[in-house]
């Protein structure tokens, strides 16, 4: 009951603010939506009334209509899905109830598009389409687009995000939060709708083909199928794969060129050769030589650069488990091997294996050859390897050895037994878990604690974990 003086009629009462229902619609359509493929038209009707109301366009409620495609008409809404899932908290704490719901409308979107699953086969258009939206689902999260999926994207996500609620009814969304949970779920999607697709009637269709995006999905379907194409399928095949190995090995270069610099020795003069003159800081600490009335600068002594203090061992044996699990970190590792290969002074050696084990050492610097050579599934049985890895070893301390594998193994004491003596040799011995693009994986347990006891734990993880591993023991 609102007080008010003697003799003074009441003003009127303060009009409710609807923002929070519109909301709720919103996500009541969402989620009705991701669990029956039904629609509700009751909901449906009351969405469309929310978004015309404040001013979106209809099309945002339509299946089929991709993110992509609603941008292009509404070119506007480009900045507003960047970072849309990790919004920024509110000054004073007060909530922008407005803007909550047109975020609830444009997120509800991106989330339909990408995981509202349709039945029956998948056409490379339908494929295409869903790449895109999840795309713009990564921008949404505030990633680079491919990065969430593995592969293309490279380091992103903005710091500093604020998390808000995540109810029905609630503020919108932060999902950046659960960002390690959402990449290998969207792969999962991914490698399903690849599953469902009949590819080699699209590949053998170079236009079909030529609206496929590379990704770790589709390159794995690539690499089990390519023993049974041929022609312009076999043609197209390779082509994507290319294109996938080029594309990731760009990102991946970046990050090793970046993480293998040697570090300054100060404690020995630097070589006093032309190609070290430091230029510009000779010419600073000369300045007070310089002559205004003759306009010429007299050098009293020259300053030169150290170089940089290289200690990379001379080789650097890749050991990788091409079974059934571990495709995705056969893909990587290969392009990870040509890149260490194309550095000076490392001599790299490539080995595969499942229950048989092939030296790939000769294709070792191009990794769509290595890949073109593999044969992935079967068992695993790492002492196939360890038998051409041990050779290899001429200087145990010039030697580093990477063993990348989920060491689901059937002889597991005498493979650990010859890795625990490659270690005790003086090599640097580091068993890698998974050098997935998600970051997803798992390693035997019994491995593990005894790597673990043994001083060289297990990394797994992102790819960039390992190139961060590698820097640590070869400069």
């Amino acid at each position: 009951m609102t007080g008010h003086s003697p003799g003074q009629a009441p003003g009127p009462a303060p009009e409710p603010d609807t923002s929070d229902n519109r909301r709720q619609v919103l996500y009541w359509r969402l989620l009705a939506r991701l669990f029956d493929p039904e629609e509700q038209a009751a909901l449906e009707s009351a969405s469309l009334a929310v978004v015309e109301d404040i001013g979106l366009p209809p099309a945002l409620l339509d299946p089929d209509a991709s993110v992509g495609s609603v941008v292009q008409r509404h070119p506007e809404l480009a900045e507003e899905f960047d970072g849309l899932m990790t919004p920024e908290p509110e000054e004073d704490g007060e909530r922008d109830r407005a803007a909550e719901v047109r975020r609830a409308a444009l997120a509800s979107k991106v989330l339909l598009n990408v995981f509202a699953s349709r039945p029956g086969n998948v056409t490379a258009e339908q494929l295409a389409r869903w790449q895109s939206d999840a795309e713009w689902l990564e921008r949404a999260l505030g990633c680079r687009p491919g990065e969430l999926r593995g592969g293309r994207g490279t380091a992103g996500r903005p710091g500093g995000v604020s998390p808000t609620g995540t109810g029905v009814g609630g503020p919108t969304p932060d999902l950046s939060r659960l960002l390690p949970e959402i990449g290998p779920e969207l792969g999962s999607i991914e490698a399903g709708l690849v599953q469902r697709m009949r590819l080699r009637e699209v590949l053998a269709d170079p236009a079909l083909a030529a609206r496929l995006s590379p990704s770790m999905s589709l390159i794995e379907q690539l690499l089990r199928d390519k023993d049974n194409l041929s022609g312009v399928a076999l043609a197209n095949a390779k082509a994507l794969i290319r294109r996938y190995v080029d594309e990731v090995t760009e990102v991946l270069r970046t990050q090793v060129e970046k993480s293998t610099v040697g570090e300054l020795d100060r404690s020995v003069p630097p070589k006093r050769v032309f190609r070290n003159l430091d230029i510009d800081r000779t010419i600073w600490k000369n300045l007070t030589n310089w002559s205004p009335e003759e306009e010429r600068l007299y050098v009293d002594r020259l300053y030169y650069r150290h170089t940089s203090r290289k200690t990379t061992p001379q080789r650097l044996v890749v050991v990788v488990d091409q079974s059934g699990s571990m495709v995705d970190s056969m893909v990587n590792c290969t392009i990870l091997a040509s890149i260490f290969a194309g550095l000076p002074k490392v001599d790299v050696h490539l080995i595969a294996y499942d229950t048989q084990a092939l030296d790939l050492t000769p294709w070792a610097h191009d990794p769509f050859e290595t890949l073109l050579r593999t044969k992935l599934g079967g068992g695993t049985d790492g002492t196939v390897a360890m038998a051409l890895v041990q050779p290899k070893i001429a200087e145990p301390r010039n030697t580093v050895v990477v063993w990348i594998s989920d060491f689901y193994e059937w002889r597991r004491q005498e493979l650990f037994d010859s890795m625990a003596a490659v270690h005790r040799s003086g090599a640097k011995f580091i068993p890698v878990g998974s050098v997935t693009s998600s970051g997803r994986g798992s390693v035997d347990p019994w491995f593990r604690e005894r790597f673990k006891d043994l001083g060289t734990p297990v990394i797994s993880g992102h790819i960039k974990k390992l190139v961060h591993e590698l820097k640590t023991f070869l400069t």
